[in-house]
């Protein structure tokens, strides 16, 4: 028996799953950073098949055609024979697509919004893997560089803190100075 055998013999399916990945990262010596980040820990280079996506990320094999013939997210590889082979990029980004969906996201709403970052962005190659977005209903936010944008429009999200504190507060304090009147009905009520 294996060295991969006997660890896998009488285990759950997503053990197995998660000991094929690491098996297969081993593949190759060759490392590259995470996305957008120089200087951390090394990821394997490893190109995974279609299979081997759908159970990590838990998409469909359907899900993974569609967004290839789409354009959502394209495979970064592919075999002689014309086969799909995703890198560590393309399952950030795989991700990143799961979780906006699952969040309510329209894939026609992550669709623009891509398009529309690539004409804002154009140093940004692969807007699903190489920023931060996060989704608030259907809209789409991206954040970079201290700053968060909506996607498709690029108005900025951010206020300054301090400064609606102070709004806040003079909120209160107009509030407390109205006198306070009492109504025929015994309660009582703020004056305008």
């Amino acid at each position: 028996m294996t060295d991969r055998a006997e660890r896998t013999q009488g285990r759950q399916p997503e053990d197995n799953v998660k000991d094929n990945v690491k098996d297969n990262a081993r593949d190759t010596d060759e490392s590259i950073g995470a996305p957008g980040s120089a200087g951390t820990a090394a990821v394997p280079r490893h190109e995974y098949r279609p299979q081997e996506v759908v159970q990590i990320l838990g998409l469909t094999r359907r899900q993974l055609q569609y967004w290839a013939q789409t354009d959502l997210v394209v495979p970064s590889a592919q075999t002689r024979g014309g086969h799909h082979r995703y890198t560590f990029d393309d399952l950030v980004a795989l991700k990143a697509t799961k979780r906006l969906i699952d969040a309510g996201v329209s894939v026609q709403r992550i669709r623009s919004s891509i398009q529309a970052l690539r004409r804002m962005l154009p140093q940004i190659e692969r807007p699903l893997s190489e920023l931060v977005l996060v989704a608030t209903g259907d809209v789409v936010l991206v954040f970079r560089e201290d700053s968060a944008f909506e996607a498709v429009t690029g108005q900025e999200w951010v206020f300054e803190v301090a400064r609606f504190q102070r709004e806040l507060e003079k909120w209160h304090d107009l509030r407390r100075a109205r006198p306070v009147r009492r109504t025929r009905a015994g309660g009582m009520s703020r004056s305008a």
